[in-house]
Formats: structure tokens, sequence, C-alpha cells
């Protein structure tokens, strides 16, 4: 049986590949980079688009994973030989960890991470979780870099989100 978020890319895979002309459709997270809900608590908030490439990205950006994988194994700034294969082991860390604080516990955080670079994409009530969020996950062993896209409840998000129609689900 599908998961709900399984049937949520699906959905937004037709969606996007049925879209205006315009634009070469996207791939949903082709490289299988680590994307999960973190924070499930608070207020109903955008769902993330998550990692998404136009097949010529996808062209591209295989060459540069190949590259930078390697550069950084050889260069002694990774434990393997492939910068991506420690990606799962910190975004289950980095969210166990956003979870595990209750000052976060109304809060909505999804992770993407990708060659130990963190994104934080979701809802916050206020800028101090938001704050708080990011701190926690640059003390999370194994990360690099944190990009916090986190939006208050009086913002729009500061992330792509899944169309109008997939909004709101999880």
């Amino acid at each position: 049986m599908r998961s709900s978020r399984e049937a949520v890319l699906a959905a937004l895979a037709v969606l996007l590949s049925a879209s205006a002309g315009s634009a070469e459709p996207l791939k949903l997270n082709p490289f299988n980079d680590p994307f999960i809900v973190a924070t499930a608590g608070g207020r109903t908030c955008p769902v993330p688009l998550g990692p998404a490439y136009t097949e010529a990205q996808v062209r591209e950006q295989s060459h540069h994973r190949a590259e930078r994988g390697t550069t950084c194994w050889l260069e002694g700034r990774c434990a393997e030989p492939n910068a991506y294969r420690g990606d799962a082991r910190i975004a289950q860390a980095v969210a166990e960890a956003l979870k595990a604080d209750r000052a976060l516990s109304e809060t909505r955080i999804w992770v993407t991470v990708e060659r130990a670079f963190v994104s934080l994409e979701g809802c916050v009530n206020d800028p101090a979780q938001a704050q708080l969020a990011e701190d926690i996950t640059k003390r999370t062993e194994g990360v690099h870099f944190v990009l916090p896209m986190l939006s208050t409840t009086k913002e729009p998000p500061r992330y792509r989100t899944l169309p109008l129609p997939l909004r709101g689900r999880d």
C-alpha cells in the first residue's frame, strides 16, 4: 500500500508533467536525497516541493555530484568516497534532534540533506523557534552547512511549495 507521501508525490508528478507546456517537467527527487518531515505539529503549513529537477538539471547535477563526492573524499573532508552516502543518516539525526526539543512541538519542519548541507523548510510560530531549529541542526554530527528557510505564521513560505491543489497534505 502506498504511503500518503508517495501518493502526493505521484499526483504531483502527473500534475507537473501535464502542466502548461512552457517549461520542462520536473523530476521529483531523482537522486533520492533525504526529504523528511521532522516536526508535524502546529498549524497547516504549505508543503515544500522538495528536491525537484528538470531533465537538463538532472544531467548537469549528475556530473557535479560525482565530481564533488570524489573531490571531497580525496581532499580528506569526507569519511567516504561518496559525499552523499551519509545524507540519510544526517537527515534522521537532525529530525530526531528537532523532534526531541519540546519548544518545537508546535512547528512543521521538513529536512532535506544533500552532501551534508541541510535545508530546513516549513513553518514556525516566531523567529526564536526558527533560530532554535537552526542551532539544533548546526550541532548535529555530520552537518556541514544549514540553509534555514523557515517562515513564521505571518510570512509567505521562503521555499518552493507544492502546487495549490496539493498543498496542506503530508
